[in-house]
């Protein structure tokens, strides 16, 4: 699949400003990268603007981890 350059390229700038928008949520990757085994649940919890809460987990597989893995090796 071809990527067009100038989408790239604002691919980029919306990357840093979501960085610079978002502080505290790339360490948190970090860290959770670090310590992610398999068997961790991983829940994720949304609230939003008119207070409606969503929420899911699921248990870190064996597979799960073989992709978080490769995600690591490619940073």
């Amino acid at each position: 699949m071809k990527m067009n350059p100038k989408i790239l390229m604002q691919l980029k700038d919306m990357e840093e400003r979501f960085k610079a928008g978002h502080p505290r949520l790339e360490p948190f990757f970090a860290a959770a990268t670090a310590v992610v085994d398999e068997g961790s649940v991983i829940e994720v919890t949304m609230t939003t603007s008119s207070g409606e809460t969503l929420r899911t987990n699921m248990r870190v597989s064996a597979q799960d981890m073989e992709m978080i893995q490769t995600l690591k090796d490619q940073s």
